[in-house]
């Protein structure tokens, strides 16, 4: 073989380890060839896109057999093939060059600068036996490259060993964004390489969901080597899953069988929660009961986030509302009166997302539940809210304060939450907001909840007295 340099014309002798084929990069404007080799210039279609290099291939070869029976074999062409692989390289356009008793012994392949080394490759595995074009792979690139030119000269063979090659091979994240790039584009024979890229079925979707929840919830313990490594990865890729467009999903996400799944993994959350908040009353190792219950705290807040895109954040919130009266009454005991900020603060949150869901109508309650939620946790948001201030006014840094979205964002919700209950309850719920003490009056503002209530109650005696006159004067019609 004899190649010249991408950019240059030094001519040298490059050894790949076959004889019957001669191959020439040439410019577009000088062709070079081996001395012992007929200079023939080539000729370019007019609807050919201008290419930097010409690779010009010798072949000193007779027509392959599916050839000869359209048309005679060149008399200037000799010898054999090395291997079966190359019988079907020459596409039509090669097949009536090489047919044309006035073509000589060679062909043009017009390539890139960039794919010239596929080429090249190309023409190695030309000459391999078929048993050993699998092993020549080990490139992901090399192999996509003459894939690419195999499918389009038609090279079935080697076709065949690039795909079982990429198929098997683990990708980058670069190459598998290549692959689904380059590969639907070249025909049902390359598409086993997608096989591990294809949409999966219901059933194996489902099957997955399963799993997650089981490990993400603690329903299925995970081996002691993974620790909490693979539940962390279970509720990460199940966030994953719910946030995904794949239309499978809410097929999912409704099945009965993935419902009550979830329904357990939330008691069984609420009850590690619940267990390890009363170990904080006990424990001597206090950091260490600390830390588990921070975690079994962000899991009750991680299943309230997932529950809540399944379409089942009433279970939750029936579930908080159960735990809500336990949980204050560990908060206010002496031995944590005084500390443990960051798991009042988280708690506080927890509960913002539960008054939200119910005030604005996402979760339907009813207003027995509703009233019980209000009197439950008003009280504890008001003795709280100015403890965390005052602590965050005299030490600098502290980050257990609530922040002006969380305040906004619960007021908001215990104003519409309170306007939809029963007057009786609106009344009872207001006089003991308005007969705190000062501080605990100022957050949250309720006065628009009672001003509605006000306008309400106005309205719906003017109403009674207005429907008492209407009775009365139609009694006295009636007696005259």
């Amino acid at each position: 073989m004899w190649m010249v340099c991408s950019r240059g014309f030094n001519l040298k002798p490059v050894s790949l380890g076959f004889n019957p084929v001669q191959c020439v990069c040439v410019s577009e404007k000088n062709q070079l060839c081996p001395k012992n080799t007929k200079s023939r210039k080539p000729s370019t279609p007019k609807s050919s896109p201008v290419y930097p290099f010409l690779l010009h291939l010798q072949y000193r070869v007779r027509l392959p057999p599916f050839c000869k029976a359209a048309t005679a074999p060149s008399p200037s062409t000799s010898g054999s093939l090395a291997s079966p692989a190359s019988a079907s390289i020459c596409r039509k356009h090669e097949i009536d060059t090489l047919s044309d008793p006035n073509c000589g012994d060679s062909i043009d392949i017009y390539c890139l600068d960039s794919n010239y080394e596929h080429h090249v490759d190309l023409l190695k595995r030309l000459y391999l036996p078929k048993d050993s074009l699998l092993e020549s792979w080990n490139s992901f690139h090399s192999a996509l490259g003459v894939l690419e030119l195999a499918t389009e000269f038609n090279c079935h063979e080697i076709i065949e060993s690039c795909v079982r090659y990429l198929e098997a091979v683990p990708w980058e994240d670069k190459e598998e964004e290549l692959i689904l790039k380059v590969v639907p584009k070249l025909g049902p024979l390359a598409m086993p390489i997608l096989a591990r890229v294809d949409p999966v079925d219901f059933s194996s979707t489902k099957n997955v969901f399963l799993s997650a929840i089981r490990f993400a919830t603690s329903i299925v313990s995970p081996c002691a080597s993974f620790g909490d490594e693979l539940k962390t990865s279970a509720q990460e890729q199940l966030e994953y899953m719910l946030g995904d467009d794949d239309e499978e999903i809410p097929l999912v996400i409704a099945d009965e069988e993935v419902k009550a799944e979830s329904k357990k993994g939330l008691m069984n959350i609420s009850s590690s929660f619940e267990k390890e908040l009363f170990c904080l009353l006990s424990q001597t190792e206090y950091e260490v009961a600390e830390k588990k219950v921070m975690q079994s705290l962000s899991d009750l807040g991680w299943i309230c986030n997932i529950l809540s895109k399944m379409d089942l954040m009433k279970e939750f919130v029936d579930q908080w509302i159960d735990l809500s009266d336990r949980v204050i009454g560990i908060m206010e005991d002496k031995i944590l009166k005084n500390g443990m900020w960051d798991l009042k603060l988280k708690i506080i949150e927890l509960t913002g997302k539960v008054l939200d869901a119910v005030g604005y109508g996402n979760v339907i309650m009813p207003a027995v539940r509703r009233v019980e939620l209000v009197k439950t946790w008003l009280p504890y948001i008001r003795k709280m809210k100015p403890v965390l201030d005052s602590i965050g006014d005299n030490e600098s840094g502290f980050p257990y304060k609530m922040d002006d979205d969380l305040c906004q964002s619960i007021e908001g919700a215990i104003v519409a939450l309170l306007s939809a209950l029963p007057s009786n309850d609106q009344a009872d719920i207001l006089a003991d907001w308005m007969s705190g003490e000062q501080e605990e009056v100022r957050y949250p503002d309720l006065s628009e909840a009672f001003e509605i209530w006000c306008y309400r109650t106005k309205s719906a005696k003017r109403r009674l007295v207005e429907g008492l006159d209407r009775l009365g004067k139609s009694k006295t019609t009636v007696s005259l």
